[in-house]
């Protein structure tokens, strides 16, 4: 991993003017945090200051006092975090870890411009949305002219799945409709109005699924119902959602919504082929609905090219309504609902006020203008399609070389590489890719796994990261499946062959999977 001093190999080395800029400030946020490490443990170091008890203790106090229903990553061994910066993260002793799992620390952990922005408006005035100010009318202006004309009036609230819970009420005010189509594997929240339309969730607890809730097949072409070798899996996964359509109907049923995330990420890093979403938006609106486009995890430059995710489909395709929330404030607490003036004007007929106390409040306006600053002045968009190619050529590479790799798929820096214990038939490899997992956090990188079967490793990091990141973190995967495969073979070898005295038997439990 580059290590933290300004002397970082292709640190403050432009690629382009404002990589260059993003390079300067990784550069300058390491020659503090280097001097950080040498004074940890002083009297009134940051160090110090950041941490109140051990691990231990802190583990103990955790178990104690916080719901045992709240995870935490590598629960096997959970990393203490106490400060970050950039694309890294510092535990309690100072080691160093390269985040590529934090899409929420989307310009980069404790960026100098964020961080001020805060400070400086927390220090003159904090309100609700009640009073006039200009930072939320300044900050709406700002994120409309992201996307389509039509999508102009916001509503502000403080996560993805208020968010969400907001456009689900948006959608069904409009017609009256109360009818909710979503796809299967997907995650839109945690609030009950959510849960009951996130399979992702509901089919792992107890719950069952509500009848207004209808569930269309994932558009995956690697795994699902229609692959890439179908002559038209754009048209044959929407003519499912038709079909939902045609069958609520002849029940009486009506359809208020279709909602989507515009990549869908919890459900396995999935991007929907080409056209999809246009002919779903055709037979919703034909029958009375609203497209609602989850852009909670996927938004503000992730793929590069485009702002939004699902401006990757073409101008031909503008959804009702888009929600958008963990990136938007850089770790701060902020989510927004944009809609046309038309949904906005039915859902102000009902004569039910819309407030939300902490929702676009000035701190937050403040905070959110200095995250779509740097993502410009710094070509964060430019950083992602620049890396985001540089990574998946070195992942493609990957591919060709070890046997557990069945898929690379994503764009820019929001990219899944979906683990198989056999590459034609495309078996999940669930234990390894939890293995693969906490071998990379022992070398200090950070990865999730996530997916119908848990096998897709998901990469999502701070936006500032660099094509020495990508070659780092894919060094380090390459070691690690390189072991595992040779575990895997020589286990494989010593099953098939148990009775060929020239083989070496490989005990059960040899790969040890956490």
């Amino acid at each position: 991993m580059p290590p933290v001093t300004p002397d970082a190999p292709g640190e403050g080395t432009p690629r382009g003017t404002a990589a260059g800029k993003a390079g300067r400030w990784g550069s300058l946020a390491r020659q503090a945090l280097a001097g950080e490490r040498e004074s940890r443990g002083a009297p009134g170091s940051r160090a110090t200051m950041c941490e109140l008890y051990s691990k231990q203790d802190t583990l103990a106090l955790r178990r104690k006092h916080i719901g045992p229903s709240c995870k935490v990553f590598f629960a096997a061994d959970p990393i203490k975090i106490v400060r970050a910066q950039g694309q890294y993260m510092f535990d309690e002793r100072g080691e160093q870890y390269l985040d590529c799992i934090n899409n929420v620390a989307h310009v980069g952990h404790c960026h100098p411009e964020v961080v001020t922005a805060a400070l400086k408006q927390m220090e003159l005035l904090n309100t609700n949305s009640r009073f006039l100010h200009d930072n939320i009318v300044e900050y709406a202006r700002r994120l409309s002219a992201t996307l389509p004309e039509t999508l102009s009036v916001c509503y502000f609230t403080n996560s993805g799945s208020e968010a969400n819970d907001l456009a689900l009420r948006l959608a069904r005010q409009f017609r009256g409709h109360q009818d909710v189509i979503t796809l299967d594997h997907a995650y839109h929240g945690h609030l009950s109005s959510l849960i009951e339309i996130s399979p992702y969730k509901f089919r792992k607890g107890k719950d069952v699924k509500k009848e207004f809730v209808h569930v269309a097949p994932t558009p995956d072409t690697y795994r699902g119902k229609y692959r890439e070798d179908h002559a038209d899996p754009a048209g044959a996964y929407a003519d499912e959602v038709k079909k939902i359509i045609e069958e609520a109907h002849n029940s009486g049923r009506k359809i208020a919504a279709f909602i989507a995330e515009s990549m869908q990420s919890c459900g396995g890093q999935i991007i929907p082929p080409a056209g999809y979403f246009q002919k779903v938006a055709e037979y919703v609106h034909r029958a009375g609905g609203v497209f609602i486009a989850d852009e909670v995890q996927v938004g503000f430059g992730r793929v590069g090219k485009h702002f939004w995710s699902f401006q990757m489909h073409g101008e031909d395709f503008v959804p009702d309504i888009v929600t958008m929330g963990k990136p938007m404030g850089n770790g701060h607490p902020m989510a927004c609902v944009v809609t046309t003036k038309e949904i906005a004007e039915a859902f102000s007929s009902s004569g039910m006020e819309y407030f939300n106390t902490y929702g676009g409040n000035p701190v937050s306006s403040a905070i959110g203008l200095a995250v779509l600053n740097v993502i410009e002045s710094e070509d964060l968009q430019g950083n992602a399609t620049r890396v985001g190619d540089y990574l998946t050529e070195l992942l493609n590479k990957q591919k060709a070389k070890h046997t557990l790799i069945g898929d690379i798929r994503g764009i820019g820096l929001f990219i899944g590489i979906d683990l198989v214990k056999d590459q034609q038939k495309r078996t999940p490899a669930t234990d390894e890719a939890q293995h693969v997992i906490y071998k990379m956090k022992e070398k200090q990188v950070l990865l999730s796994a996530d997916g119908p079967h848990r096998n897709v490793l998901k990469i999502k990091p701070p936006m500032c990261f660099t094509e020495e990141d990508a070659k780092f973190m894919v060094d380090q995967l390459d070691e690690i499946l390189t072991v595992v495969e040779e575990a895997i073979g020589a286990r494989s070898e010593s099953v098939t062959s148990e009775n060929t005295p020239c083989r070496t038997k490989v005990p059960h439990g040899h790969l040890k999977v956490y």
